[in-house]
């Protein structure tokens, strides 16, 4: 239900952009502004983390879920009654964003200590409450902005966010108070670990590909001729395929490896991209790319907590990810500036293929990962033969990632 009313209102946003870009309703407005409101809703809620960290520690669980409930509801209905750019900039936006990292990294938090196994699985239960709170709120938006207008449209969903927030605000519960973490949640030396880089350039890459997806492909319908109709239901569908992509992901994960999941699905949503929507000029064929791509488009927040315990283990998986998220502010923030602008200056094309290489440059990342994560296995086999701790150069292991023998080994990592 979090993830629904968080990300999944977010996603409706998609549908605000559509409209806008249509309407004109800001004279002045550039498609650059426009695009940078949606990135500043995911950004700021990354950003906002160290901030709810601390919220977290010294208030609690149910408060720091309770004021970003509160900075969503106010979010939303301030932006109804937007009448400049910047108001939107401050609501939708910054305003937004920071409530979404207040009442979903809390809640995320949480879900780890209620399971010892099969954590994948349910971190993708939890999350494709995303995709199908996308489903259900692009599709409302879509309906309530042609019968109602754009104003009410806003305020229902702030209604519904502070009605559902709320009330998990109240009921969620932490399964223990020592499993509060005790550790860094950030370590500047992260960034010079090379595991961690290529996770970073993963994400950093993959981010780009997914906002752009997630925001553009409404508005890509009506530019080959869709009605706006049409193009809120392809949003729909595209959450729709998050929405049961991610825990088919998780389960697979589970059963088949944590990165080779993560870098098989990050590089099949390349390949849909250049192969179904590069020529996608049809309804159909835009629908069959939305599910498709959904299915694997958004796998980084689904399993990036998992690879990353894969990698660095659990007691720096604090300081890591607090470190890989840090430069995922900048992908978040301009993604889809960078998109339509690709699209308004050359048509769609440059900007199709422009993200389908962005998820197959980072799929690429994952695979190196896989070779890195090999040669520190056979170190750590090697010294438990010989009975002792031999320590390799991380140049060394850096260096071996590249060897084919490891690249294109076929095993569970």
């Amino acid at each position: 239900m979090v993830n629904a009313h968080t990300w999944g209102i977010n996603s409706a946003w998609a549908i605000f952009l559509a409209y806008y870009l249509s309407a004109s309703s800001f004279p002045g407005a550039t498609q650059f502004e426009y695009a940078l409101i949606g990135g500043l809703s995911i950004s700021q809620a990354l950003l906002s983390s160290p901030l709810v960290a601390v919220s977290g520690r010294h208030l609690g669980t149910n408060v720091t879920m309770a004021i970003g409930t509160v900075l969503i509801f106010v979010s939303l209905f301030t932006a109804s009654y937007a009448t400049q750019i910047w108001h939107l900039f401050l609501s939708q936006g910054v305003c937004f964003g920071i409530g979404m990292g207040f009442v979903y990294i809390p809640a995320t938090a949480v879900l780890p200590q209620w399971f010892s196994t099969k954590r994948s699985l349910a971190v993708g239960i939890s999350t494709s409450g995303a995709g199908l709170g996308g489903v259900a709120y692009n599709l409302i938006a879509g309906a309530a902005v042609r019968n109602l207008g754009l104003q009410w449209t806003y305020r229902i969903l702030a209604f519904t966010s502070l009605a559902v927030n709320g009330i998990c605000a109240i009921l969620i519960r932490d399964r223990s108070k020592a499993s509060k973490a005790k550790g860094k949640t950030f370590d500047w030396r992260e960034f010079g670990r090379p595991e961690v880089i290529m996770v970073i350039i993963w994400g950093f890459l993959s981010e780009i590909g997914y906002i752009v997806l997630l925001y553009s492909l409404p508005h890509f319908a009506t530019s080959i001729g869709l009605s706006q109709g049409q193009g809120s239901v392809i949003g729909a569908i595209f959450n729709l395929g998050l929405g049961f992509g991610r825990p088919i992901i998780g389960y697979c994960s589970d059963r088949l490896g944590r990165i080779n999941v993560a870098a098989f699905m990050t590089a099949s949503c390349g390949i849909f991209c250049l192969a179904i929507w590069v020529p996608a000029k049809s309804y159909a064929a835009l629908a069959i790319f939305a599910v498709l791509s959904g299915l694997g488009a958004g796998n980084f927040w689904g399993t990036v907590p998992a690879v990353t315990a894969e990698v660095v283990g659990l007691k720096r998986l604090s300081s890591a990810f607090g470190v890989i998220c840090l430069p995922l502010v900048i992908p978040t923030t301009f993604a889809e500036a960078i998109g339509l602008s690709l699209a308004d200056a050359s048509g769609y094309l440059t900007s199709q293929v422009f993200v389908g290489f962005m998820f197959l440059i980072a799929a690429s990342s994952t695979w190196l990962l896989r070779s890195w994560k090999l040669a520190e296995l056979e170190d750590k086999a090697l010294a438990e033969e010989q009975d002792q701790q031999t320590q390799r150069s991380k140049v060394s292991m850096t260096l071996r990632c590249f060897a084919p023998k490891r690249l294109f080994k076929l095993c569970i990592v």
